[in-house]
């Protein structure tokens, strides 16, 4: 892997118990839960997390920060949506918590449904949607990158604006990136001129080839101003010892799954958006494509990273996730569960060979 490439955990942030197959602890969702959690990934080898959001989930930008706060280089890549956020708001508190933690911030645009009435927001349809998620980043960089801003939109206005303290520029990032996901055609023209970092699920090689190639094209034809957008992997990765018993526990997940019809899997499936739809049907196709991609999960309503896996010991899945590093793809963000027991046997198996070096977990102090 090149210095480029960056592999972050996901933190799934839920008051339910038992997330994808989660230990489900009567403290599962306290801070100092979370904050192993968080340790954990400094210790094994993790760049940070994603954190995940929406309504009925605990605040993510305050988890976010108390897990910052406890940790040393743990980098949460923050989920948020517009409309929940207005972006003034959004770029101060992102600018206070990223000068408070040493540059730590990334943040993830989330335009999918959610439940908007909930929290006074209303929204139009999906070009609408993503027209507005357009503007809101925009108006968040310009607020990182200048002051006295005076911005007028369809959607959102400011006027003699400064956020402070002023985010710094930090290892070639004037900014915390900009990660945003969408596989509609609104979606794609959104993240080819304005997003940082297009994320992906686990689609098979050859469609995420397509995407990519599609979104570099449409960046250029519609006069993207930024710096290259990158791309990242957002997937569930099974790892065991050997290649059979990886399959064996897939197979008996799945089994599971069966059983309680996807329950604690699908919290994605409120609105099916088109990308999951595409990803739920893939196993129309077959319950294997590629090498190792298992698409059986998507048969019993596993939602968003939880609908494809791949499969396999520590090599296999390497070598697969190689593959996707060699379209193009340099942020990973994988996952497992039991999530905190995953941290550990993904970085000491898996992240390894991904790096070409020995595993050399190191001590972290415990929080004071």
């Amino acid at each position: 892997m090149t210095e480029a490439c960056e592999f972050l955990w996901y933190i799934p942030n839920d008051v339910k118990p038992g997330h994808r197959g989660d230990s489900a602890t009567h403290d599962y969702n306290s801070l100092d839960t979370l904050t192993s959690h968080a340790l954990a990934l400094e210790r094994f080898g993790w760049k940070g997390a994603l954190i995940g959001t929406g309504w009925g989930r605990p605040d993510t930008f305050t988890v976010a920060t108390s897990l910052a706060a406890r940790t040393k280089t743990f980098e949460p890549l923050i989920a948020i949506r517009p409309g929940y956020w207005r972006p003034a708001n959004l770029a101060s508190a992102a600018a206070t918590l990223d000068h408070l933690s040493g540059g730590r911030v990334r943040i993830n645009i989330v335009s999918g449904q959610d439940d908007l009435a909930a929290y006074g927001d209303e929204e139009g349809d999906q070009s609408q949607r993503y027209a507005r998620t357009r503007e809101f980043m925009q108006l968040v960089r310009k607020l990182w990158t200048e002051e006295a801003v005076s911005f007028r939109g369809q959607y959102f206005s400011v006027t003699n604006s400064t956020v402070v303290p002023r985010v710094q520029p930090r290892e070639g990032r004037a900014h915390p990136k900009l990660y945003f996901g969408g596989a509609s055609e609104a979606a794609e023209r959104v993240a080819a001129t304005d997003a940082d970092v297009q994320l992906f699920w686990g689609e098979p090689l050859a469609e995420i080839a397509q995407r990519i190639e599609r979104l570099k094209s449409l960046g250029h034809r519609l006069g993207r101003e930024l710096p290259p957008l990158q791309f990242g992997l957002r997937i569930t990765t099974l790892v065991r010892d050997t290649t059979e018993q990886a399959w064996a526990d897939a197979e008996a997940k799945v089994a599971a799954m069966a059983k309680s019809r996807g329950a604690g899997w699908n919290d994605h499936q409120r609105a099916v958006a088109v990308g999951q739809r595409r990803l739920l049907d893939l196993h129309q196709r077959g319950e294997v494509l590629d090498d190792n991609l298992y698409t059986a999960p998507g048969k019993f309503g596993g939602g968003g990273a939880g609908t494809t896996w791949l499969v396999g010991s520590a090599a296999d899945v390497a070598q697969s996730l190689k593959k996707y590093r060699d379209l193009g793809i340099t942020k990973f963000i994988l996952s497992d569960t039991p999530y905190l027991a995953e941290i550990e046997r993904q970085g000491l198996q898996l992240l390894p060979l991904l790096r070409d070096e020995q595993p050399t977990p190191q001590a972290v102090p415990a929080p004071l």
